[in-house]
């Protein structure tokens, strides 16, 4: 559960953004997703080493 607390003087719309902030980083959103459909652990895995490969590219370019 996620709780925040508004402070005194606060404005409704700052409060709001912390609990989007918190709830993103919880990152219940991404494994709800995740869970609706099956995956093979083969077909997550190939996707795992697409991203490594490409924050590598990413890691050279700027070296």
């Amino acid at each position: 559960m996620i709780i925040v607390n508004v402070k005194e003087g606060e404005s409704l719309d700052r409060a709001l953004k912390r609990f989007k902030k918190k709830f993103e980083k919880t990152g219940v959103l991404r494994e709800l997703r995740s869970r609706q459909a099956y995956e093979k652990k083969s077909v997550s895995r190939r996707i795992q080493v697409k991203k490594a490969i490409y924050k590598q590219g990413l890691q050279q370019e700027q070296a």
